[in-house]
């Protein structure tokens, strides 16, 4: 039975989520439960802010699905899985556990994955490059009273969505689409990753941080965000020809965008298989 049900799941070489922020009320738990639970992996990243060290300090919030996530992370670690985690912001508690092994999970400040198409992505949560944008507190994410409200104008409007059939909807990530120094903010973000993946000669770049999911090519490198499990609910997964796809995954499931390591990024159209 349980090689029936392992036969049913979509495997992947490696799977990058961050920004979970359990401990938050706005954390969407049962959708990356869902995810992670219909998934095999050899590899399973975890790029920071996993659990929201700020947040569970102002007020401790901790229903049973956030420790579900937890204990689904660490299962997959015991059956075989490699879990490397690089703590965030969020979470830089566990920095002081830094090339440490804690039940199976393997602790870095930074990584580098190897491809199957034999391309090196540095791995890093990204608040490293706050100080190298100009509007560092826009994309200063949990504590912003503002990011906050529109988290609250999020839950309701979905709540309404929801009551009449509608599927999952980002409220914030409309708005900040349309708000000029937040797509400021983020595209220094995103060149500041760039520039560093410049100096350490490696193929491509992975991080979350700014909760902006994202694959985009310049200048050769290829810029990789996982986006967040707040209000995006997205995570990059490796396919087994090397090619990195960003798949969404709340109430519809389908990959948004994949790259190889070329002059392009590619829309792909939404594939139920690799769901």
């Amino acid at each position: 039975m349980t090689d029936k049900l392992n036969a049913d799941k979509q495997h992947y070489p490696a799977v990058w989520i961050s920004d979970i922020h359990l401990g938050f009320k706005d954390c969407k738990a049962q959708y990356l439960l869902d995810f992670l639970n219909s998934i095999e992996c050899d590899t399973l990243y975890l790029v920071g802010d996993i659990v929201d060290l700020w947040s569970l300090k102002r007020q401790f919030y901790w229903p049973p699905s956030h420790y579900q996530v937890l204990n689904c992370i660490q299962q997959k670690a015991l059956d075989g899985t490699r879990v490397i985690y690089i703590p965030g912001n969020h979470d830089d508690t566990f920095r002081q556990y830094l090339d440490q092994t804690m039940c199976g999970v393997e602790i870095h400040q930074q990584y580098i994955h190897t491809t199957e198409a034999n391309k090196r992505f540095l791995l890093m949560h990204g608040d490293e490059f706050d100080t190298a944008t100009r509007y560092s507190k826009l994309i200063s994410i949990a504590g912003d009273a503002g990011y906050d409200f529109l988290l609250f104008l999020n839950r309701w409007t979905n709540r309404i969505r929801k009551a009449y059939g509608g599927n999952y909807y980002s409220l914030p990530a409309y708005i900040k689409a349309r708000v000029h120094k937040a797509q400021a903010a983020i595209t220094a973000f995103e060149d500041a990753a760039i520039h560093e993946a410049k100096k350490q000669k490696v193929d491509g770049i992975i991080c979350g941080h700014i909760h902006h999911p994202k694959i985009k090519v310049e200048d050769g490198i290829v810029y990789c965000n996982d986006g967040d499990w707040i209000e995006s609910c997205t995570a990059l997964v490796e396919q087994k020809n090397g090619k990195i796809g960003l798949l969404h995954w709340s109430d519809t499931q389908k990959i948004l965008q994949s790259a190889e390591v070329n002059n392009t990024a590619t829309l792909v159209k939404p594939n139920k298989s690799a769901a």
